[in-house]
């Protein structure tokens, strides 16, 4: 089978089997000037910048302290 689709040679000539390229196969759902503005625009930062701040240091400190102290009471409490 020669036939890019795999089509049996003797029914290439067959109207069932006509696929259309790539681009047709894409192209035919999409309305005409498909192309969306963009959402955020490339290039240097506005004006109306802040840093990043991130919360909570001490409350994932003490999150993982009460975590660890649970895994060392439960061992000595049973052990």
């Amino acid at each position: 089978m020669s036939s890019p689709h795999g089509i049996d040679p003797r029914a290439h000539d067959d109207p069932r089997n006509r696929y259309p390229t790539d681009e047709q196969f894409y192209r035919s759902d999409r309305p005409e000037g498909a192309e969306l503005p963009e959402d955020r625009p490339r290039g240097g930062a506005g004006g109306d910048t802040q840093p990043l701040k991130h919360r909570g240091t001490w409350g994932t400190v003490a999150l993982v302290a009460c975590i660890v102290l649970l895994i060392i009471l439960g061992i000595a409490l049973f052990p």
